[in-house]
């Protein structure tokens, strides 16, 4: 008969694999314990039941009389069988077991296998038993690896800083924001890009460990600019980026509801984008959004000399806004020069970011002439407001990355502005803490004035939507609810006619999923 020893190894082996989903959860969560609790609590049945299936497996063979080999295989065969599940289910953001995901995985073993030999000295129930709490036995093993964890990443951290440090001519410009943050380092990247070698941080790479990939990976000689996006999920975040960076201009976006299940407050936020302000030298250059709320509040606040908003240096008139894009005449305050600027960005707002880029340009010697130049160069970031061609007649907006308050907003406003019928495609937003249901519900009432057709993906995610919809008296006929992204393109399928206009606005991470 196998040893305890032996089936405490295949119990491990066997929550470990059945629990796979975790680690992904894990890793959507940017290893954060936090976060990995509410993903999970968020989709309990998906998290929990695969271990709770093999370890119900175990027990009831053991209970009915089984031979042990018959139990042990009956666990190994239902582990594998969730394994294989969970490798492959489509996913928007695919599990991708790095380095550190291996070093979990080590961890996890040991720790599973350890635990396992404890319950069956107690119990041979107790050791099958043993994989229904998975959960926890993830969250123990990246407890056990953090300590390991940290000490690589700071050495990551340090060589990245040794790098920057041998570059002290390299112009530094670092960009937060609750929303439009990685739009605005695009654009200032293409405007820059007339006068200077730039490189900005890929996608959304805006974690401290993210940047310094960036730096320890593709920062060369020939780089005279570098622009790194600056993300938060909680307070302090910035700070550590900064000490990273040691940016000598900053640029913020806009300031406002996001992330609220991990900050908490407004208050927090705002502090906490304010970190990139603080950080700066005392003669950096401070650039925020002209919002008429909370950056102007900041700039307020800033005790910095060289500290501006769009208007103070350059500001744009004549602006015009369409399904063609947007023009506007750019002026220097001081001497009145005028330049001609057109874009393919759609949207107010995408001028109030290419504003806050045009004076960031300004501040570092580019002419109107260049700043134009930059301007027409600029293109709509994959997934923000993307203009796409669906075929037989029909517009596509992708503003499927991200979703909030302000944005929505804003994709509203671009999307009434075209002709022929207004379909939205939606879950609505996310990661807003207590106030998520109010936001969603508002958005509803929002989208009312400016879509003929809802579509709304997530059942119970979109009630609030819905309900927002009905109380501004949207037809009711016209709101459908689906379960899936892929049965919101069954039923857009069925009733798309050539003018149409379809916006997707946001798409629901995994560990969202319904």
């Amino acid at each position: 008969m196998l040893g305890v020893i032996g089936q405490a190894a295949v119990v491990a082996v066997c929550s470990v694999l059945s629990g796979w989903r975790l680690l992904h959860y894990f890793q959507l969560e940017s290893y954060q314990l936090p976060g990995y609790w509410r993903s999970v609590r968020r989709n309990a049945v998906r998290a929990a039941m695969p271990p709770v299936a093999v370890a119900a497996a175990g027990v009831a063979s053991w209970a009915l009389g089984f031979a042990w080999y018959v139990r042990l295989l009956l666990m190994l065969a239902l582990a594998g069988y969730c394994f294989l599940l969970a490798t492959r289910e489509k996913a928007k953001k695919p599990f991708v077991v790095t380095e550190r995901v291996k070093r979990l995985i080590a961890v996890h073993g040991v720790t599973a296998f350890a635990v396992a030999c404890l319950a069956f000295a107690v119990s041979p129930a107790l050791g099958y038993l043993m994989p229904a709490a998975e959960v926890a036995w993830v969250a123990l093993a990246a407890v056990c690896a953090a300590p390991v964890e940290k000490r690589i990443n700071q050495q990551f951290v340090d060589d990245a800083k040794a790098r920057l440090d041998a570059r002290p001519n390299l112009i530094r410009i670092g960009i937060t924001g609750s929303y439009g943050k990685t739009s605005t380092k695009f654009l200032l990247r293409d405007i820059l890009s007339v006068k200077y070698n730039v490189l900005a941080t890929p996608s959304s790479f805006n974690t401290t460990m993210g940047v310094t990939r960036v730096i320890r990976e593709q920062l060369t000689g020939n780089h005279q600019v570098f622009i790194a996006e600056m993300g938060a999920r909680h307070v302090g975040d910035i700070r550590e980026l900064v000490d990273l960076v040691h940016p000598s201009m900053g640029l913020i976006t806009s300031v406002g509801p996001q992330h609220l299940d991990t900050f908490g407050t407004l208050e927090r936020i705002k502090h906490t984008k304010y970190e990139l302000i603080e950080g700066l030298p005392r003669d950096g250059v401070a650039i925020f959004a002209r919002d008429g709320g909370i950056c102007e509040e900041l700039y307020a606040r800033c005790p910095l000399k060289e500290k501006y908003m769009p208007g103070d240096l350059i500001r744009a008139s004549d602006v015009e806004v369409g399904p063609w894009g947007s023009r506007f005449t750019l002026e220097d305050v001081q001497t009145g020069e005028r330049v001609a600027c057109q874009t393919r960005l759609l949207g107010e707002h995408a001028i109030a970011n290419l504003l806050l880029c045009c004076t960031a340009a300004y501040k570092l010697g580019l002419t109107l002439a260049q700043i134009a130049q930059g301007v027409s160069r600029c293109q709509p970031v994959e997934h923000r407001l993307q203009m796409l061609d669906g075929g037989a007649g029909v517009t596509i907006i992708d503003d499927a990355f991200n979703s909030n308050p302000v944005g929505a907003k804003a994709a509203l406003r671009v999307l009434s502005g075209f002709p022929g019928r207004r379909i939205i495609v939606t879950p609505g937003m996310v990661e807003l803490g207590g106030e998520e249901d109010a936001f969603n519900a508002a958005f509803g009432e929002q989208m009312a004035s400016s879509v003929d057709v809802a579509i709304l993906v997530g059942k119970r995610h979109v009630q609030p939507i819905a309900e927002g919809l009905r109380r501004a008296g949207f037809p009711e006929e016209q709101i459908h609810i689906v379960s899936s992204l892929d049965e919101s393109t069954k039923v857009l399928h069925g009733m798309m006619q050539p003018g149409d206009v379809v916006l997707y606005e946001n798409d629901l991470p995994d560990n969202y999923s319904e």
